[in-house]
């Protein structure tokens, strides 16, 4: 049985924004320090080591779009059936997140995909039914269809169960980063886009979207220590597109935010890349993984800038990260094991397109040929910066 116990929305919103105050009160009569292993609310479950699993950007074109009204019979659209091969590791983990790279319009349409993304609301149905606990909703569609495509992709998700940072409706809410429970730890999970594709936000709602800031993530992430934040996991929808590589401004700011410290100990410890569409690197930073880009884990066949299909653009993997309670001498946890699995959303096998876990689907011996070589290139890309000599690994 999974470990994860999300909160439930409305209890965990008055009691976040009222820890929060008194945090914030706090903090302006001494200084920021780390949360006491002893100070942990009463009730809560036993430490335990736990899984925490993540994937790249849900991104449904139209050709998407269609194939899961097809699943669906001529109901509505189902995405279970195309998620059903990871099913088993997303909800086999304690925790799992996904990134929600685009907005819900209303039931029964109209949808769009690129390059203006408007997607079925039923993506939060299935997001939980396969086992996400929460996801991302920070990126650079997040405002394609205005502050009414925001309210409607939160309102979804809370329907569905499933919790969500980087976009908001209220700006208590922008404030509020997803608060999980796991192993008898609290998980904090924030959110932020680079950019919009330009698009303003709403002069009424300047809050609807978290635009990456350093200063501000570094503030937002101390603040959920106090207001009893254990492991700080920090989302970044970054980087350019269809680069293997990380870019610069990757490679900085993974430094920048690493290397930022409260009484000793790191502020965030863990962040989870998305948007290049591509598989990025692995990388250990100042003592943190950071996944540079996790690749798209839905999306159509994809076309890279020069108007060629890219296969690149349908890979991905799944990180996985087991967290560590804390040892005597410490009040954090600690990543003490980290995988990858390579993943392929695969548009030319014999059936409908569908997202695979290519170690299981070549553990049975049947899996195509070309699986391997997808899977061979997915891991050259992941441990290119040295990842596997910090101990990364793939459960093959």
């Amino acid at each position: 049985m999974r470990g994860y116990k999300t909160t439930s929305t409305t209890t965990a919103a008055l009691a976040l924004t009222a820890a929060l105050l008194a945090a914030a009160t706090a903090c302006a009569h001494g200084p920021v320090g780390t949360t006491p292993v002893e100070g942990r609310a009463p009730g809560k479950e036993a430490r335990a080591p736990f899984t925490l699993v993540a994937t790249g950007d849900i991104l449904p074109h139209d050709s998407v779009i269609a194939q899961a009204k097809l699943d669906a019979g001529g109901d509505g659209h189902d995405f279970r059936p195309m998620l059903a091969g990871v099913k088993p590791v997303i909800s086999g983990a304690d925790l799992a997140i996904c990134h929600m790279e685009t907005v819900y319009g209303p039931a029964g349409g109209p949808y769009t995909g690129y390059p203006s993304f408007v997607s079925p609301p039923e993506l939060a149905a299935a997001a939980r039914a396969t086992g996400y606990d929460s996801c991302s909703t920070a990126s650079n569609h997040t405002l394609d269809a205005g502050f009414p495509g925001v309210s409607r992709t939160l309102d979804a998700l809370d329907a569905a169960g499933v919790a969500h940072t980087g976009s908001a409706r209220t700006p208590a809410e922008a404030r509020r980063p997803a608060m999980l429970e796991a192993g008898g730890a609290t998980v904090a999970q924030l959110a932020y886009t680079y950019g919009t594709n330009g698009i303003p936000a709403p002069p009424d709602q300047p809050w609807a979207v978290n635009i990456t800031d350093p200063e501000r993530i570094v503030e937002d992430a101390r603040r959920a220590r106090r207001a009893g934040a254990d492991i700080v996991v920090v989302s970044l929808h970054w980087g350019t597109e269809w680069q293997d590589a990380p870019d610069a401004t990757q490679r900085r700011l993974a430094r920048e935010l690493t290397a930022s410290r409260s009484a000793g100990a790191p502020d965030v410890d863990l962040i989870l890349g998305t948007h290049a569409h591509v598989p990025q690197a692995y990388e250990k930073v100042n003592g943190t993984w950071v996944v540079y880009g996790m690749g798209d884990q839905i999306a159509g066949r994809m076309i890279n800038h020069a108007g060629a299909r890219d296969p690149r653009g349908n890979q991905g993997t799944i990180a996985r990260f087991t967290f560590t309670p804390p040892a005597r001498d410490s009040a954090r946890w600690r990543v003490t094991k980290a995988e990858y699995l390579p993943q392929l959303m695969d548009h030319d096998g014999a059936g409908p397109p569908r997202v695979v876990d290519l170690d299981a689907e070549m553990a049975d011996g049947e899996a195509p040929e070309r699986y391997r070589s997808v899977r061979d290139r997915i891991s050259d890309v992941v441990l290119s910066r040295g990842a596997g000599d910090d101990g990364l690994i793939t459960p093959r």
